[in-house]
């Protein structure tokens, strides 16, 4: 049953800012390994830990009029629910050279939180999934009188666990949403205790949403699906697990097709050796136009960075290629940990976590050109005033600019990760 949450959380409450202009605030001439390419590299938005939040985890998502919208794991209200701070949403839209940023709701440990990627559904609204909430948020009803005017939420879901996946919700054409919990489920000898993760679908209805959990992993078939899923247009589900904890192999892509009965039925189409190909790929897998997957291994591969591939299918079943071998520095999900995206000409972005010049992540580019791939790195992250960290998948304007976050660096007067010294991190955007 859903429930709208208003009242504790309200903006000004807690006398956030009215308006926040950022600025570009430098331009970098980048150096890539295998190419040499110029961008312009912005901090549209730092992070300060008061009332706009601090260290964001999921990135951002685009709307159709180029507004922003993220979401940060800290900041907001303090709450016993919540530890230190409860995180937000925030929004950030064009303001003629600049962006203004300001906030849309504030969790209060009983709504939700900013723990998977945020999307728009079929009825324009933002939903997510974080805490143990599945949500969904929405402007007021009536015309906003003033210029920050709170987001109204609503909980369609409350899980039993709490919910721990990056990748978020989708939905299907007939409305129904799907997602993944990393560690949930009744099998428990994945972690230490914990479960090996599920697949799980939310179905409307009158009375509000109902959850089905759809396919639970066993350790011997996947475990810990970190990244939510993707649908294809037959309805046929696709994602990864990283197969992280308690000997249960070094991760896979798999496929779920519906039985017909209400659960699901499992077909592995690539399980990572640790070789060459790489190793636990806890980002998720995207489509190209011809139905090809793509995605990439966290670490592993030829230079310890995690590797890039593509999966095709081929005489009933799919065949793995290797595209790239990131360089890295050996450590545990120094690469690429969210999802990649593709342009329209078939190229393909992504973050690396801790890879890059400086091992503190990096944006690159691969182009597809005679026959292989060409890596750009089209920002390292120096830890200063242009961030540290990536986190979350990038997103990619109508123009081509990319925009992304970190979880760290940025302010460097502050000091707003608990129990470290990292900062509050920024909102990015690098253009061609």
């Amino acid at each position: 049953m859903a429930r709208s949450e208003q009242g504790p959380n309200k903006i000004g409450r807690i006398g956030l800012w009215t308006t926040v202009v950022t600025l570009a605030v430098s331009v970098w001439l980048i150096a890539a390994a295998t190419d040499a390419q110029a961008q312009t590299f912005s901090v549209i938005h730092s992070f300060t830990g008061g009332g706009d939040g601090s260290n964001p985890t999921i990135g951002v998502t685009l709307d159709r009029g180029g507004n922003l919208y993220g979401g940060t794991s800290l900041g907001g209200n303090t709450s016993e629910y919540c530890g230190p701070t409860c995180g937000m949403v925030f929004k950030m839209a064009h303001a003629g050279s600049g962006w203004i940023y300001y906030p849309l709701y504030l969790f209060t440990g009983q709504d939700g939180a900013a723990g998977g990627h945020l999307i728009f559904g079929p009825n324009g609204s933002l939903y997510g999934i974080g805490g143990t909430y599945a949500y969904n948020l929405r402007p007021p009803a009536t015309r906003c009188s003033s210029f920050l005017c709170e987001w109204n939420d609503t909980v369609d879901w409350t899980f039993c666990c709490g919910i721990y996946s990056a990748g978020g919700l989708t939905f299907d054409q007939a409305g129904n949403m799907y997602g993944a919990d990393e560690f949930a489920g009744y099998i428990n000898h994945c972690s230490g205790g914990l479960g090996c993760g599920y697949i799980f679908q939310l179905v409307p209805g009158s009375g509000g949403w109902t959850e089905n959990v759809i396919y639970e992993f066993h350790g011997t078939d996947g475990a810990h699906p970190t990244s939510g899923v993707i649908v294809d247009q037959a309805g046929n589900l696709y994602g990864t697990t990283a197969g992280l904890y308690g000997g249960d192999g070094n991760g896979n892509v798999f496929e779920l097709t519906p039985s017909g009965a209400g659960y699901w039925n499992e077909t592995i189409l690539y399980s990572f050796q640790g070789g060459s190909d790489g190793e636990f790929p806890t980002g998720g897998v995207i489509f190209d136009s011809e139905g090809n997957l793509y995605g990439a291994a966290s670490t592993g591969g030829a230079n310890n960075g995690g590797t890039v591939f593509e999966l095709t299918p081929a005489n009933g079943g799919w065949s793995f290629n290797l595209l790239f071998s990131l360089n890295g520095t050996g450590l545990w999900q120094g690469g690429v940990t969210s999802s990649l995206i593709m342009d329209s000409a078939g190229n393909l972005y992504g973050t690396e976590s801790y890879n890059g010049a400086h091992n503190l992540g990096s944006v690159f580019k691969l182009t597809h050109m005679n026959g292989g791939w060409r890596y750009t790195s089209l920002h390292d992250f120096t830890g200063g005033s242009d961030g540290a960290y990536p986190q979350g998948s990038l997103v990619m304007d109508s123009s081509g600019n990319l925009y992304g976050t970190t979880f760290a660096g940025g302010n460097t007067g502050a000091n707003c990760s608990v129990g470290y010294n990292y900062q509050c991190g920024v909102v990015f955007e690098i253009t061609p």
